[in-house]
């Protein structure tokens, strides 16, 4: 079996330094579409070092180094194909703002194996801290097609309810065309998000964007729309990838106020809202 649980729960883990500046803050924010209209007092603080906060989601791409997903596949007891892999979900919770440059240690792990009976999921755990003690816990959730069925935990179910009635705002946020090519420079250098030959033969008509681009723009519409624009009142942040953007199209992003809580739901809104992001909650203070 490509995937040996026991040995992948058991593993060392793996911690290193990263460090980030101000222009990986500024990069990333440029890479989830911050900046427009670029004389905004209310996206300077994205763009301009002087007032510079963090949006919490660059916690996904602190360092420049890959995602999580492929964090988790080079772990040991894993041995899958990558075509077989998706990636499945992503879940962030802060411990305290993230400062505009910094030095820290990331340390990773497989947290759980999950057998789903025709697939596995995996729980690549990260947690990052600085001398001033725990930062953020990122997991990705890691979709290994055709490598379960050999009768382990099954897991929780992610799946949520529907949220009930209208949502409380609606708000829509284009896509750039170049907005993949911008955001890889943070980091993920995945050809499916560049390459269109690439893209075809991983059955794409042309390059996507990445599934955290889209995780970051929604993050930030949230942040700007229900939270005052204030990125330190964030908590947590969950979502379960539901769908693929192509770079050009719109986000059309519906949001419900709940008790410390956002649930969003995020679809292409040229294509019929098909759904790209879905159980999607923003825990907040």
């Amino acid at each position: 079996m490509p995937i040996d649980a026991a040995k992948a729960l058991a593993a060392e883990p793996r911690s290193g330094e990263i460090r980030w500046e101000r222009r990986d803050v500024q990069l990333y924010h440029l890479g989830i579409g911050a900046g427009r209209p670029a004389t905004d007092p209310d996206e300077l603080r994205y763009t301009l070092e002087t007032r510079l906060h963090v949006l919490p989601s660059f916690a996904t791409v602190a360092g420049a180094g890959s995602p999580g997903v492929i964090g988790g596949l080079s772990m040991p007891g894993i041995d899958v194909d990558l075509a077989k892999v998706l990636h499945g979900g992503q879940s962030l919770t802060l411990h305290r703002p993230i400062p505009p440059a910094g030095t820290a240690t990331a340390t990773s792990r497989i947290a759980a194996v999950y057998d789903k009976g025709k697939a596995a999921v995996l729980v690549m755990r990260t947690d990052v801290a600085d001398a001033d003690g725990p930062l953020w816990t990122n997991d990705a959730q890691i979709f290994v097609r055709g490598e379960g069925g050999w009768g382990g935990d099954r897991g929780p179910s992610t799946r949520l309810d529907p949220p009930a009635g209208e949502p409380d705002r609606t708000v829509e946020r284009p896509v750039r065309e170049d907005q993949a090519l911008l955001y890889r420079l943070s980091g993920d250098y995945n050809p499916l998000h560049a390459d269109p030959e690439f893209a075809k033969l991983a059955g794409f008509d042309r390059p996507i964007l990445h599934g955290l681009c889209t995780y970051g723009m929604t993050l930030k519409a949230v942040v700007d729309t229900l939270l005052g624009g204030d990125v330190s009142r964030v908590r947590s942040y969950t979502t379960r990838f539901a769908g693929v953007v192509y770079p050009g199209e719109t986000l059309r992003i519906r949001m419900w106020r709940g008790d410390g809580r956002v649930r969003v739901a995020v679809s292409a809104a040229e294509r019929e809202d098909a759904p790209v992001l879905a159980d999607t909650i923003v825990g907040h203070l």
